[in-house]
C-alpha cells in the first residue's frame, strides 16, 4: 500500500465503528451509536439523520487520510439496491466515497483471515464465528480454507430454549443444554487440534470468569496470546452452569453482555470435542482485523 495510513468504518445495527490505521497501529477509534436497524423497521428506509450522523464520522475520518473503507453489515443487507444506489450516490457525491455491503459469509471470510493470515502452525485449525442467531466454521490447513460449516442458530437461539441460562442461576443442568446443541450441529468429520474463537469478545468471558489461561506456546500472534487445554476448559465449563453469574456480571462494566455468555460456552464446547480439540484460543478477532490485514497487504480489492 502506498499511503500507510487508512481508514475502516464499520456499520451495524445500532453502533458505527470508526478505526484509523498507520500500518497496524491505531491512531484513531470511536464508537458511535447510530441506531440504522431500530430506525429503519420504525421508517422502512434508512434514516437520513442517520446518513447524516455517519458523514459526520466521515468528515473525521478524512481529517487523517483519504483511503476510507465504509463496510455495512446488519440491515444493509436488507435494503433494496435503489435505496442503497442513493445513499451511495449521495457519499459519492460529497466524498468520493460509498458502502460496500459484507455478506455474512464475506464478514465470516474475513474474520478467518484475520485469525490464520499471519500464524504458522502445522494441523488442522478450526475457526468458530459464533453471533446472536448464527454460527459458522471454517476449517483451515497452511492457511488454506479446507471447507466451512454454517449453522442457522446462535446464542438467543440457545437462551430462547433455555432461558434460565441468562439468570443467576441456571436450572438446566450443562449436560441437557449439551445434548440439545449437539442435536442441532450433528456431526463434523473434520478433525483439529485446535479451536479459535472469533468474530467476538471472547476473552472478556475467559477474563471476567476468572478462568486460568496459559501463553500460546503453539506460536506467537499479538492477537493470539492464551490458550486453555480441552480438559481445563471442560472443568470451567460446567461449572459455568452451577456458579452465580452475578457474581461473574460483578467483575465486568459491561453486565448485560453476559446474557448470553452460558449458552456461548456450551456451543463452542461441544464443537471442541466434536472435533476432536486438544486446545481452544480465545480472541477478539473479528472482521476488521482480516479487512485491515487484507488492505495492508494490498490483497483488498474494491468495487
Amino acid at each position: 500500500m502506498n499511503n500507510n495510513t487508512f481508514a475502516i468504518i464499520e456499520i451495524g445495527s445500532s453502533n458505527t465503528k470508526t478505526h484509523i490505521f498507520e500500518n497496524e497501529t491505531v491512531i484513531y477509534e470511536n464508537n458511535q451509536t447510530i441506531e440504522f436497524k431500530k430506525n429503519y423497521s420504525i421508517l422502512q428506509k434508512i434514516n437520513e439523520e442517520d446518513i447524516e450522523k455517519l458523514c459526520l464520522e466521515i468528515k473525521e475520518a478524512k481529517k487523517y487520510t483519504e483511503q476510507i473503507f465504509i463496510f455495512g453489515c446488519s440491515i444493509f443487507r436488507n435494503i433494496s439496491e435503489g435505496e442503497l444506489k442513493n445513499i451511495n450516490e449521495l457519499l459519492t457525491n460529497k466524498y468520493n466515497l460509498n458502502i460496500k455491503v459484507v455478506s455474512q459469509n464475506d464478514e465470516a471470510l474475513l474474520t478467518g483471515y484475520g485469525c490464520y493470515s499471519d500464524i504458522e502452525y502445522d494441523g488442522n485449525i478450526c475457526i468458530f464465528i459464533g453471533g446472536g442467531g448464527s454460527t459458522e466454521l471454517l476449517f483451515v490447513n497452511n492457511k488454506k480454507i479446507i471447507d466451512q460449516k454454517y449453522f442457522d442458530f446462535g446464542v438467543v437461539d440457545i437462551t430462547n430454549q433455555f432461558k434460565s441460562l441468562k439468570e443467576d442461576y441456571c436450572s438446566s443442568s450443562f449436560d441437557e443444554v449439551y445434548s440439545y446443541i449437539s442435536s442441532l450441529i450433528g456431526d463434523i468429520n473434520i478433525q483439529c487440534d485446535l479451536l479459535i474463537l472469533a468474530g467476538g469478545n471472547h476473552l472478556y468471558w475467559y477474563n471476567s470468569a476468572k478462568y486460568q489461561l496459559k501463553k500460546n506456546h503453539l506460536y506467537q500472534n499479538e492477537k493470539q496470546k492464551y490458550l486453555i487445554s480441552i480438559d481445563e476448559s471442560d472443568k470451567y465449563d460446567k461449572n459455568a452452569l452451577e456458579r452465580s453469574l452475578d457474581l461473574i456480571r460483578a467483575n465486568s462494566d459491561n453486565p448485560l453482555w453476559f446474557d448470553g455468555s452460558r449458552a456461548m460456552k456450551v456451543i463452542t464446547n461441544v464443537i471442541s470435542h466434536k472435533i476432536n480439540a486438544k486446545y481452544i484460543i480465545p480472541t477478539e478477532i473479528n472482521m476488521e482485523d482480516g479487512l485491515r490485514k487484507k488492505i495492508i497487504n494490498d490483497q483488498y480489492e474494491s468495487e
